[in-house]
């Protein structure tokens, strides 16, 4: 079933709640299979599940923030220059918090913990904003093959994609509901979160400028739009005071070889792929790339809320048109799950023993394919 934009409505809190619960059980399975995985890899050689998902790459940033606060910086041999504040600080004040509840509890592994909870409310958030379009049973698999995405380990590590997939997903509800503070307030959290913040800001400007049906007063639909980047915005003002330059944050994200160069280094890598007689991973990258704008096009041909659309369509744009190691592609698309909800609805209308048997075979595919990511390369 699809439904127009604008159209979802929600119900009562407490029949979502027990309609979601189902698939947040089984998005919670599929993460524990994946770290089930990396035990097993660990009994045959590989690296500890704790220090894979807590202890290597931007955890290790996340946690060193929320520790000692911003200022670390690392030069490398090359002359660049690594800075701490790349790392937008939502998720390290929730470690310091956390870790200052439980005292146990080292602030990387309260990223990992505040990963799984964020996952759980990421579950919720999905399926709610999947079953408006699709309905329960494509909500169900919306939710479930988010989870189970080749790159879906990252949702168990000390990262920030569940924390911020959980807040662009309950932004969109709220947007759904006509709640245009909540879903702006929820806006400008995501936009302390991840530079891809602009996304979900994006969502609740659209939705708020276009609201459709049951629009809601001028004067709270305003402060929603002057609320929603408020968070990313900031980040990026007190950047600019702490580096003494205008274009601090820019100047930081060139440290690490990121920034938006409208897809030029995107096309770069592609071509050579193509010309260096690895032709083969070329057509399939251009395939990937082929399937994941035709999914962004079904949403607009089944007419997806707008909000939706804005949200993921932002999402795609920012992962193909910046620069940076290509390996980190699949990661910054893990949180446009809207991108999957055509393929959720298509598997939805096929019969249950093919519904499972395709769940059952995503869901160990992403464990084993995470549990020897992380003890090869790793997410950048």
């Amino acid at each position: 079933m699809v439904r127009s934009p604008g159209a979802v409505r929600l119900e009562r809190p407490g029949g979502t709640v027990r309609r979601a619960m189902p698939a947040v059980v089984c998005v919670l399975a599929v993460r524990l299979l994946g770290v089930g995985m990396l035990a097993l890899f660990r009994a045959f050689g590989g690296q500890a599940p704790q220090r894979l998902l807590a202890g290597r790459w931007d955890s290790l940033w996340y946690a060193r923030v929320a520790e000692y606060g911003y200022g670390y910086h690392l030069r490398l041999g090359d002359g660049r220059v690594l800075s701490d504040l790349s790392f937008f600080p939502l998720l390290p004040w929730l470690e310091r918090t956390l870790s200052g509840l439980v005292g146990a509890l080292g602030a990387a592994a309260a990223g990992v913990a505040v990963s799984t909870v964020a996952c759980a409310f990421a579950a919720a958030g999905v399926f709610r904003v999947a079953d408006g379009v699709l309905g329960g049973r494509g909500a169900f698999l919306a939710a479930v093959s988010w989870a189970a995405v080749p790159v879906g380990v990252v949702e168990s590590m000390a990262y920030s994609e569940s924390l911020f997939t959980a807040l662009a997903a309950w932004a969109l509800v709220h947007l759904a509901e006509r709640r245009w503070l909540g879903a702006a307030a929820l806006a400008c959290l995501a936009g302390l979160t991840r530079p891809a913040g602009l996304a979900v800001a994006a969502a609740v400007v659209a939705g708020a400028v276009w609201p459709g049906r049951g629009t809601g007063r001028v004067a709270v639909r305003t402060a929603a739009v002057v609320l929603a980047p408020a968070g990313g915005v900031g980040y990026v003002v007190w950047v600019a005071f702490t580096t003494g330059r205008p274009f601090g944050y820019l100047d930081v994200q060139r440290g690490w070889g990121n920034g938006i160069d409208g897809g030029l280094s995107f096309a770069r890598f592609a071509v050579r792929l193509l010309t260096s007689g690895d032709a083969a991973a070329g057509l399939a990258l251009a395939a990937g790339v082929a399937v994941l704008l035709w999914c962004h096009w079904l949403g607009w041909r089944d007419r997806y809320p707008l909000a939706l659309q804005v949200y993921t369509g932002v999402m795609l744009l920012l992962a193909l048109t910046t620069a940076g190691y290509f390996g980190s592609k699949p990661r910054l698309l893990l949180p446009a799950f809207g991108l999957l909800l055509p393929l959720a609805g298509a598997l939805g209308r096929r019969g249950p023993v093919t519904r499972t048997a395709v769940v059952c075979c995503l869901a160990v595919g992403s464990a084993l394919y995470g549990a020897c990511w992380l003890n090869g390369s790793g997410p950048p």
